[in-house]
């Protein structure tokens, strides 16, 4: 596989206006709560440059290889994730699959739980913002290792 266009080069003013809603989207969130959302909306989305850019990530902000392991499949590994964490995860993959019924009141309800209306704007920004970079990664075939584009 190689890659299709350098998004970076060929759409700059795109690439800078996704650059500063990912930057603006971070405000009030916990940068660890932030890398496992592009985790797993990177897993779901098939976007192997952005899921390598993120655990790489996760790990210099002190996330264990163990969570990391088990991202996927957090709903079977409730110890290693807390409640306001498994509220996230779920928020994320149900925006990432909006298509498959929506956000239900349920997966809502719990993200409120732990969040005021400002940070789960945040978090609901951060969702669709790493949905968009994998949507680039994944169409231009960017390829993990290989500069790119910075993409959050």
């Amino acid at each position: 596989m190689t890659t299709r266009i350098n998004f970076a080069a060929a759409s700059p003013a795109v690439r800078k206006a996704l650059i500063a809603l990912d930057v603006s989207s971070r405000d009030g969130i916990d940068p660890t709560l932030a890398e496992l959302i592009k985790i797993r909306a990177s897993q779901i989305n098939g976007c192997a440059y952005c899921l390598h850019m993120h655990t790489t990530d996760a790990r210099k902000a002190g996330e264990s290889e163990e969570r990391l392991a088990l991202v996927s499949v957090w709903r079977d590994a409730p110890n290693f994730f807390d409640e306001r964490e498994q509220a996230v995860l779920e928020l994320t993959e149900a925006v990432t699959l909006i298509s498959d019924g929506g956000v239900s009141d349920e997966v809502y309800g719990r993200v409120a739980q732990h969040f005021d209306e400002h940070r789960i704007g945040q978090l609901i920004a951060q969702i669709f913002t790493i949905n968009a970079w994998n949507r680039i990664g994944v169409t231009t075939h960017m390829i993990p290792g290989v500069g790119n584009v910075d993409a959050s």
